[in-house]
């Protein structure tokens, strides 16, 4: 073989490539924005509460400094499982404050966390009253609230480095 055609070759499977990535990330973000319809958007919830840890949490004060990433998940979400620890990356330089769905009482979401060594900030959320307040029909669901302000949705599998994305780009 030539080294013209090893060369057009492996120029033709780059572009081929290209054009597969851009489908697959239009793809994704189009079926985001297809699920993300019943999320509210505009002015975020007011989200005044207190963690599991004891912690006093208000969202919207919070997000006035900087935003926050605010995670719905659930212990028996499958998807959740590989989201939760990227999530636990990300909490030590982002302000993260995640809720815990229909997962049980306080103790069980504690015993949880201590067992996947996760030490994220968790709203316990035991009968879909915080969820349905945000329109949350999905886990895992993460949102940036910035100035009170919801200013990204995403829902599924998300990467650290798109959180860290949409944190930046709010």
């Amino acid at each position: 073989m030539t080294d013209k055609k090893v060369k057009k070759g492996w120029v033709s499977n780059l572009k081929s490539g290209a054009i597969y990535l851009l489908l697959a990330l239009a793809l994704g973000w189009g079926v985001d924005l297809w699920r993300a319809q019943s999320i509210a958007s505009g002015k975020a919830p007011a989200l005044v509460a207190t963690s599991v840890e004891g912690e006093n949490i208000d969202l919207i004060a919070m997000s006035q400094e900087k935003p926050v990433l605010v995670y719905f998940w659930a212990t028996w979400c499958s998807v959740c499982t590989t989201v939760s620890p990227s999530v636990n990356f990300v909490s030590d330089g982002m302000q993260v404050v995640t809720v815990a769905l229909n997962s049980g009482e306080q103790q069980r979401v504690k015993q949880y966390l201590d067992a996947k060594e996760y030490d994220f900030t968790v709203l316990n959320d035991p009968k879909g009253a915080i969820s349905k307040a945000w329109g949350i029909s999905l886990t895992p669901t993460l949102i940036v609230v910035d100035k009170g302000e919801i200013t990204a949705v995403t829902t599924g599998f998300t990467s650290p480095f798109g959180m860290w994305a949409r944190m930046l780009l709010s």
